[in-house]
């Protein structure tokens, strides 16, 4: 395009002083200021560039930034809003950035923003502790108004169903459930654990079974190994008789039969029952009445009650459970039928709240039990 030359007009100045010849030439595109005096001209010779632009120049790459990064702000803004992402992630980076939270104007975002500009001008150096304040009133005064991203447990139950979260009792209440309907049909927990049941309800009850092994009693169990001194022999014979009996004997300076340490013995460990498998939990009839009597220190015969406790509870549950099905005696009726009957019962007296109060004081006491000494 064409090089328009900008107009200029001179002028001189004669404010109450006739004396003064001072030339001012003023120019419309720029605000430099030439004097025509020879002494003012030799002076500012070194430096031809008035301080007043550098003021300028300053002040208009603090504009620029202030307006990139509002850009940038306002785009970032719309797009999480869109997306309801307005997380703590989110969030952490406003704080970082604290020039960003600069308030909105209705002019914001338009073309024309000469007149937005003056919201984000600083003429101070106080600006920044102004913007400070301005966001700790906004977070204070709007605390409600955050829209928080999707948790992993939403997240899960919307893409992983079976892996959705749902409360420890409601778990348990799908184990107790299930353990009747095998106490009626012994091949149900085997069809559940290889795979033949895919119903939804089969698949939840598989999912309930897992929680209370992997996420109430495996975790608890080990942690009660790991800080003991107990041999494997002994925790073999603990892990395989699911009836156990202690009493207080006559005082014996021993190797405690657990731990293998000197001790003063004076617990007798009576281990007895059938064998059973931990899924399925099939009892297995060889040698049904062997039993196994164990001399004990004070700590091993208390560890020896924590551990087994937990490690049976799910056997007896399901012993329990057997013997309500048995009680019952209606042979006509639908399984559904004389499940839901039978679990309505035991929920109603307050029999699987009672066993489920059992289950928490077992985990209690495994996650309180002393260190070995």
């Amino acid at each position: 395009g064409r090089r328009k030359r900008s107009s200029t007009s001179v002028m001189y100045d004669s404010d109450e002083s006739e004396d003064s010849d001072i030339l001012v030439r003023k120019v419309s595109a720029k605000r430099r200021c030439i004097i025509d005096d020879d002494e003012s001209s030799e002076k500012q010779q070194p430096d031809k560039t008035c301080p007043t632009e550098n003021v300028s120049a300053n002040r208009k790459q603090k504009v620029l930034a202030k307006l990139k990064e509002l850009a940038r702000q306002s785009a970032a803004r719309r797009s999480c809003s869109s997306a309801n992402c307005e997380d703590s992630n989110s969030e952490a980076e406003i704080e970082e950035e604290p020039f960003c939270q600069l308030p909105l104007t209705p002019s914001e975002g338009s073309e024309t923003d000469s007149d937005s500009m003056k919201d984000f001008i600083v003429d101070n150096d106080d600006d920044d502790d102004g913007d400070d304040n301005t966001e700790h009133v906004k977070s204070e005064n709007q605390p409600h108004q955050k829209q928080p991203n999707p948790s992993n447990s939403e997240l899960l139950a919307q893409y992983v169903p079976q892996l959705s979260r749902c409360d420890h009792y409601v778990h348990f209440k799908r184990i107790v459930k299930a353990f009747l309907i095998n106490a009626i049909d012994d091949t149900f927990l085997s069809s559940l654990y290889d795979g033949t049941r895919q119903k939804k309800y089969a698949q939840d009850m598989l999912l309930s079974l897992h929680y209370l092994d992997d996420r109430f009693i495996q975790p608890r169990l080990e942690n009660l190994i790991c800080r003991s001194r107990w041999k494997d022999r002994y925790k073999e014979r603990v892990d395989c008789y699911p009836d156990v009996r202690i009493s207080l004997k006559s005082t014996k300076n021993m190797s405690c039969q657990a731990c293998e340490m000197k001790r003063c013995c004076k617990f007798n460990v009576l281990l007895s029952g059938r064998l059973y498998n931990s899924k399925t939990l099939e009892v297995d009839d060889f040698m049904p009445d062997d039993k196994q009597v164990l001399k004990v220190g004070v700590v091993c015969a208390n560890r020896t009650r924590v551990y087994h406790n937990l490690k049976h509870f799910k056997y007896k549950l399901y012993v329990g459970c057997s013997s309500v099905a048995e009680l019952d005696g209606d042979e006509d009726e639908p399984v559904k039928d004389t499940v839901e009957r039978l679990f309505s019962h035991l929920e109603e007296s307050g029999w699987i709240q009672e066993r489920y109060n059992d289950l928490e004081d077992y985990m209690e006491d495994a996650d309180n039990f002393q260190e070995e000494k």
